[in-house]
């Protein structure tokens, strides 16, 4: 035993009941800290969307988590995982989604400005009305420089974030384990999941 060690322990005998509360509540403290400090922030994300406007937030928090340095997991399950697919193309509807302006990417300033509200009828009976608000919401992102989803999930790999697909979907919609990205970090069901997630600092569900 080193000498700090015996002086520690005769210093600890010799404190009262109230004094080694203190002491074991301080150095329990400062362990937690130094263990905190010592792995990096965890991250878990389950994605189970598969549109355009959802797909960003999965991909933006995931790539930026993933670059800050943070143990990042992304878990894509049901539609989510079409994301996850060589040849993928996501669309977006504003049907059902009364929160979504429908601006006009072009043309002057104040046509611009204008939120077209369009009423589900509308949308639901005009053939091609989901490729057109695809197109437009395209075209706005691209005037405003943010990356296609592409790119960000690129940025996800390179920046080493896991991608874990979900088995029981694969094997529930019948796809192919080839239709899908090689950079898949793993194939796993909802227990492994949970494994994963039960000690995350952040977990989301998009």
């Amino acid at each position: 035993m080193s000498s700090t060690e015996n002086t520690n322990q005769i210093l600890l005998s010799e404190m009262t009941p109230e004094g080694l509360n203190e002491w074991f509540d301080k150095r329990f403290t400062q362990s937690m800290a130094e263990y905190k400090a010592s792995k990096p922030t965890k991250l878990s994300i389950m994605v189970t969307k598969g549109t355009l406007d959802w797909a960003y937030p999965s991909f933006i928090l995931g790539s930026t988590a993933a670059a800050m340095g943070w143990d990042t997991t992304l878990f894509f399950t049901f539609y989510g995982l079409t994301l996850l697919k060589k040849d993928f193309k996501p669309q977006i509807t504003p049907l059902g989604n009364p929160a979504m302006p429908m601006k006009m990417p072009f043309g002057p300033e104040w046509f611009q400005n204008i939120e077209w509200n369009m009423p589900n009828l509308v949308m639901a009976g005009v053939p091609g009305f989901e490729s057109l608000a695809t197109s437009l919401m395209k075209q706005t992102l691209s005037n405003h420089g943010v990356v296609d989803i592409a790119e960000l999930r690129t940025l996800c790999i390179e920046a080493e974030a896991k991608l874990v697909a979900c088995q029981m979907t694969v094997d529930l919609f019948g796809w192919k384990k080839e239709e899908f990205i090689p950079e898949i970090s793993d194939w796993a069901g909802a227990a492994s999941y949970l494994d994963s997630a039960q000690d995350a600092d952040v977990t989301l569900f998009i």
